[in-house]
């Protein structure tokens, strides 16, 4: 789209949320009124829907088109509300008697995210006619969700998790289409709506886009609402590690907003200080970089939530009831409390672990060749699984910075996108402190007291720990810890 058909797209969908009500200025009694048909009354065209708190603004390097502050933002500051007039939901699509009838021919066998899509289908083939129009052109015209990877670039994965979880999302997709393309056909919708092409694209609208309201498990599209850019949640921001003594309620958000019944709105807040022209991001929940591809169609190059799965052989299942989703290593490199009790449970004789079971849950050494036994198989485990992979680090970097100038010269830019984001998802990007060429590590002794001797090891080399994105970059992160310490 050039670059002033997209201006004219936006300032479109400006004027829309508008006389929608939507607005990111300080609720006022007479901007706020709503008619009895449960619409927003009709705002002056000329009433600003942004400005006040926010500005739409392209960001080339962190997510493309967002939301900008307008001026400085304090934490936890309602910063826009949309009316529940102006969120689009199967309940508003059904306004239209013909789709309202169909879909309640069809409602048992359907899901409501099925439902959504199927309405969001119908709108968009009403094309200039619906009152939803400068909102859906400004819809993405396609996505990098996993149920839209080819098979060539879910293979590109190369790690097993990856690939089942691309297999399963397009299965699924294939699946529903399958389902609600009779229901679609009762619409008479053109031809091109009822493609498996275009259910992939509406159900990756719904799965990428969709904001929660407690009345459909489907969500809701949010106009305006929808051009925040995600932000992973991490520490620094959960209520636990907040530093104001009296938190406003408005603080305490998982998700940085929702939708209020006291307000008939979907209200936003800001997840922390912000200034001027810094871009306001949302943080739409806790997800693996896996997740994230699944979910929204792209990954971060640095996930505080990201988890490398480690499979326990039948043996060490056992002797441990921790579940598979608990069992992980961390973005820095750090075994999951759960690995870290399963394992050291497992490197206890069988003897003694009724004794010791309760001192190992309550998260304590249970001896220093105990850590050393564990700590070799997790580096073995490291090992393999990275001599399971087709290609190396150094190849995966060469083909990225072809990738890159391939995208610039061909017209099949989104099958490269996806392509590059499948490398990327297993490729370390960077080190953040690159490990000393001298190893040497600590010189385990009977004298030293087991817990000192761990607070020594982890301030001596905590800062030479490096990152990784996913399973297949286990050695450079928890596999270098390991080795410096043996």
């Amino acid at each position: 789209m050039a670059k002033s058909a997209e201006q004219d797209c936006i300032a479109a969908l400006l004027r829309l949320a508008a006389q929608l009500g939507i607005s990111d200025s300080p609720p006022s009694p007479s901007l706020t009124l709503s008619t009895n048909s449960g619409h927003a009354s009709s705002f002056t065209s000329s009433f600003p829907c942004l400005g006040h708190s926010l500005f739409v603004f392209y960001f080339p390097d962190a997510g493309g088109r967002g939301l900008a502050a307008a001026r400085d933002l304090e934490k936890g500051e309602l910063i826009l509300r949309v009316p529940k007039a102006a969120l689009f939901t199967t309940d508003s699509a059904m306004a239209d008697a013909k789709l309202a009838s169909c879909l309640e021919r069809h409602r048992h066998r359907l899901s409501p995210v099925q439902m959504l899509a199927v309405s969001l289908l119908a709108e968009v083939g009403k094309g200039r006619s619906s009152q939803w129009y400068p909102y859906l052109e400004n819809l993405p015209r396609s996505y990098d969700t996993l149920a839209n990877f080819t098979n060539f670039e879910v293979k590109a994965f190369q790690v097993e998790d990856a690939i089942g979880a691309s297999e399963k999302a397009i299965a699924l997709a294939k699946s529903d289409w399958k389902e609600a393309v009779g229901v679609l056909k009762e619409l008479d919708l053109k031809p091109q709506f009822l493609t498996f092409s275009s259910w992939r694209w509406a159900s990756a609208t719904v799965s990428s886009r969709t904001l929660h309201i407690p009345w459909d498990s489907a969500g809701c599209l949010c106009p305006i609402g929808d051009l925040f850019n995600y932000a992973a949640p991490d520490e620094e921001h959960s209520p636990e590690n907040s530093e104001d003594t009296h938190p406003d309620v408005s603080v305490l958000r998982l998700t940085d907003g929702g939708y209020e019944e006291s307000k008939s709105s979907y209200c936003f807040y800001a997840r922390k200080n912000y200034k001027q022209g810094e871009q306001v991001l949302l943080g739409y929940g806790t997800y693996t970089n896996l997740e994230l591809l699944e979910h929204y169609g792209f990954l971060l190059k640095e996930n505080p939530n990201d988890k490398v799965f480690i499979d326990l052989n039948g043996g060490m299942c056992t002797s441990t009831s921790w579940p598979k989703d608990s069992l992980y290593i961390q973005p820095d490199g750090t075994p999951s409390f759960a690995l870290l009790c399963a394992l050291r449970l497992w490197a206890t004789p069988a003897k003694l672990r009724k004794t010791i079971g309760s001192r190992i849950y309550s998260g304590s050494l249970v001896s220093v060749e105990n850590e050393r036994l564990i700590m070799k198989w997790l580096a073995k485990c490291c090992t393999c699984i990275l001599g399971r992979l087709n290609t190396t680090i150094g190849e995966d970097n060469r083909l990225l910075s072809k990738i890159d100038r391939m995208i610039d010269q061909y017209s099949f830019r989104r099958y490269l996108e996806r392509w590059k984001l499948a490398i990327e998802w297993r490729c370390i990007l960077f080190f953040k402190n690159p490990p000393a060429k001298n190893r040497g590590g600590v010189k385990y002794s009977p004298m030293v007291e087991e817990d000192k001797l761990i607070q020594r090891w982890r301030k001596k080399y905590a800062s030479r720990t490096t990152s990784c994105l996913s399973r297949s970059n286990l050695r450079c992160a928890y596999i270098f810890r390991i080795t410096m310490a043996l």
